[in-house]
């Protein structure tokens, strides 16, 4: 593939009446659109599509929506774009990381380019490459609109731009996780470019490289096949695990683990301890914590014992409980009010005053339909219900509220 390299300065092509349509339709139902009258001089694909990116941008890049410029690509390179938040996390993790001597970058695997456009920020130069010729000429077009006069773009691909590359203060990847037939992939060598393959000479060119990953992928797996990783990030968006970030740092370490829940407040847990021995509690004491998703994805709860003086229920539970609040745990807390063992006597009375519930399986033998369906519990209220399996293997629930 031919390397076409732009600067930043192509000016839209939209025409008048397509601006003035999606303008008048911003907030409609794309479907509805589309099957009401169209001028004869709007073309309505394109219409349609910066519609609904200005509006899926709303939620997910609030900043790029206060621009009317921004030209959206299709619903799916959307839908696999960084949130603003996790994009605006790796610059602060890069800041970090190169707190000074940020002389260039260059994001391999450039897509939509928000994760370019934060992390270019803090650099005098920049390169985003990508092998799509249309999301190379939108990214030209948005670079500009965002005020990324340093920025270059290169159609090409990530191997061709590596062969004549020189050295770089930081690289990025966001490998695809798309086969050829467009099925979701996790494995390491599934993903488009290789990174494995490509591993080598990527630590060659670069101070720093940092590779985002899958959230189903298998961190022990992948530390094995990508050596001398530093850091591993596990990145959570309002509970939900989003993106694991590999980070070289040119030197062989046991790797720190960074867990992270972006929400109000963030949580932030740091650990480089995975074998750790847990302090098993011999029953329920009166708080109840959860772990975010962060954690349970690093594996590193066991370490949350030492850290936050908590004891877990279970060694393969993975909830843990104080009889005094701990403060600043990463997770949920909850109050116990109750508990009760799996007798029919017992659960008549621990459900008596129950009308629905929000249900958690933990190390437990049923899924949440199949408790729900046998204890005949409804959904919602402010009961929180935790089915798990305790220290001494009895099998019991637990009655909470968030305190």
């Amino acid at each position: 593939m031919k390397n076409n390299t732009f600067r930043t300065g192509l000016q839209s092509a939209d025409s008048m009446s397509n601006n003035a349509f999606i303008e008048r339709n911003k907030n409609a139902d794309v479907r509805a659109i589309a099957l009401g009258k169209i001028p004869a001089d709007v073309d309505l694909h394109y219409c349609l599509q910066q519609i609904e990116g200005r509006q899926i941008a709303r939620r997910k890049l609030p900043s790029w929506a206060e621009s009317d410029n921004i030209i959206y690509p299709a619903k799916l390179s959307l839908e696999q774009c960084s949130s603003e938040q996790t994009a605006l996390y790796k610059q602060q993790l890069v800041a970090r990381l190169l707190p000074t001597q940020r002389e260039r970058m260059a994001d391999l695997t450039g897509g939509f380019g928000i994760d370019f456009s934060m992390i270019s920020r803090i650099f005098p130069e920049a390169d985003y490459v990508e092998r799509n010729e249309q999301l190379c000429k939108a990214a030209l077009h948005n670079f500009m609109c965002l005020g990324l006069s340093q920025a270059r773009v290169h159609q090409t691909t990530c191997e061709e731009f590596l062969d004549g590359m020189g050295q770089y203060s930081l690289v990025y990847l966001d490998p695809a996780r798309r086969d050829a037939a467009g099925r979701k992939v996790a494995a390491l060598s599934d993903c488009s470019p290789n990174v494995e393959a490509l591993w080598e000479t990527l630590t060659s060119h670069a101070q720093i490289v940092i590779v985002k990953l899958s959230p189903m992928l298998d961190i022990q797996d992948t530390l094995r096949r990508l050596h001398s990783i530093s850091e591993v990030h596990v990145v959570s968006l309002e509970g939900e695990c989003k993106e694991v970030l590999m980070v070289y740092c040119g030197r062989e370490d046991n790797p720190v683990f960074h867990c992270v829940n972006i929400a109000a407040p963030p949580q932030t847990f740091c650990t480089n301890k995975r074998d750790v021995k847990p302090t098993i509690a011999t029953y329920p004491e009166r708080y109840l914590y959860e772990p975010n998703a962060s954690i349970l994805k690093a594996g590193v709860q066991d370490a949350l014992c030492q850290a936050f003086d908590v004891r877990k229920l279970h060694p393969f539970s993975h909830l843990f409980t104080s009889e005094q609040i701990v403060t600043g745990f990463p997770g949920r807390i909850f109050r116990i009010e109750d508990s009760c063992g799996f007798a029919k006597k017992d659960l008549k009375r621990f459900l008596a005053d129950i009308d629905g519930c929000n249900l958690t399986i933990r190390n437990f033998p049923a899924t949440v339909a199949q408790l729900r369906k046998q204890l005949k519990l409804k959904e919602g209220a402010d009961c929180h219900l935790f089915a798990t399996t305790l220290s001494d293997g009895t099998h019991t629930l637990l009655r909470c509220k968030l305190p």
